[in-house]
């Protein structure tokens, strides 16, 4: 099923996407979990198993930096709605249902999905987290995981344990490849002693902070009415900030705002599909990345967006800030790329991640280059974020293990999860 972690591998003649956008038709050499050799590869390196890079375009895997994998048991559930109303009216009470079992099948069923579309490393927020971490050790992807904590729910504090609990159990697991952060959902749904209580745990743990801020403008004007500040500035006060944070959305930030998240090396989780779905706004993405700030990509979940394809996040990421700025220099094929891969691997906290080079973890993904799309190759970056579609993902690597090669997913049973996950759906929206 797939390489182990020890194997010696060979990615032969691929068109190879490096660090500074240029693409180099070259061998990769992988031992173990990293990659050893772009371009030149000693006679020594003898592979185990060598995969045929010819007509393909070799990318770092995809980083989805903010997601919420089960919620793929709720696509299409609930769609045209503003996020309150979506929220308390539809998504709560049907998540109120949810079992650890649903919670599983939901999140095996997001593993399908993002290995097919190239994704490698997600980071995910929810509830029965452990569920998600036994996904992911299983499947082979990399994962950051938060069990989200909603301060105000009578289960708040019981959130709070099981994210302490989550922490202990598998900050680690899988070779290394979870990761576990405190996950306090928004400063709407997160009181500030609540949220002062996790940055003290976080802490303790050396743990960093995944949480939604300043997605909407009314939460933003609610969070100034009875806070007088900012969501950001909340974060100050409340010591969050000093974790060290993956902020999912920041759509309505303010300069200042911007300056306080330098400030504290605060990293952001865009999300464009999911933002345009719910009409939440436009992120100052440009204005972010300008600052110095990190910008990595995410789908949100697959109830608000609908899908976890990052190829179409890393094309929307490109196109919608040329229209908010009217300027189509904006976001650049090569930069919405780094977005959705090197930046997004510092946005979740993974060093070593998200670019193809010596030293680099081995998460790889190789593109088929052989359709319509694809002809006439000017410029193989422009190409993969303006016109292929995920669809052309061929063979994903993870920390040096195969996961699917030649489209055949090697660690999952596809039929047997969709099985199961229509199951779970049928029974949570009965």
């Amino acid at each position: 099923m797939g390489a182990s972690n020890n194997m010696k591998t060979l990615i032969k003649d691929a068109h190879v996407v490096l660090p500074d956008g240029k693409v180099k038709e070259c061998n990769i050499a992988v031992d173990g979990n990293k990659i050893t050799h772009v371009g030149n590869v000693p006679e020594t390196f003898v592979p185990e198993h060598t995969v045929d890079g010819k007509e393909k375009l070799a990318i770092p895997g995809f980083v989805n930096a903010h997601t919420h994998a089960s919620m793929t048991l709720l696509r299409s559930y609930a769609d045209d709605m503003n996020l309150m109303d979506w929220l308390q009216n539809k998504i709560w009470p049907i998540e109120a249902k949810m079992k650890k079992d649903d919670i599983y099948w939901g999140a095996m069923l997001a593993a399908v999905e993002m290995i097919k579309t190239g994704t490698t490393t997600f980071a995910d927020m929810y509830g029965d987290m452990e569920k998600v971490a036994d996904m992911a050790v299983e499947s082979g992807l990399r994962a950051v995981l938060a069990r989200g904590m909603i301060g105000v729910a009578p289960n708040g504090h019981q959130a709070f344990e099981e994210n302490k609990a989550l922490f202990r159990d598998y900050n680690g697991a899988g070779e290394g490849r979870v990761t576990v952060m405190y996950g306090p959902h928004a400063p709407y749904t997160c009181p500030p002693d609540f949220l002062r209580m996790v940055a003290e745990q976080a802490k303790k743990d050396n743990a960093e902070i995944h949480i939604h801020l300043s997605e909407t403008k009314g939460e933003v004007e609610d969070c100034l009415r009875d806070h007088h500040v900012t969501p950001i500035g909340l974060m100050e006060e409340t010591g969050i900030l000093d974790c060290g944070v993956l902020a999912a959305h920041c759509v309505h930030v303010t300069d200042d705002d911007i300056k306080l998240m330098k400030k504290h090396n605060t990293r952001v989780a865009h999300n464009p599909g999911s933002n345009m779905k719910l009409a939440s706004g436009i992120a100052p993405v440009p204005k972010m990345l300008k600052a110095g700030l990190t910008v990595g990509l995410g789908t949100d979940g697959a109830s608000s967006n609908n899908n976890l394809d990052m190829l179409e996040e890393t094309r929307l990421a490109a196109l919608l800030h040329k229209v908010d700025t009217l300027d189509p220099l904006a976001v650049p094929a090569f930069e919405a790329l780094k977005m959705a891969t090197e930046y997004g691997a510092k946005a979740v906290g993974i060093d070593n991640l998200g670019t193809i080079k010596e030293g680099s973890l081995a998460d790889i993904v190789l593109f088929d280059m052989k359709g319509a799309a694809w002809c006439p190759r000017f410029d193989l970056v422009s190409l993969l974020v303006y016109s292929a579609s995920s669809a052309d993902v061929d063979t994903v690597m993870v920390n040096g293990r195969l996961l699917m090669e030649k489209k055949e997913l090697l660690t999952l049973d596809e039929e047997h999860i969709l099985f199961e996950a229509k199951k779970s759906a049928a029974r949570i929206s009965a």
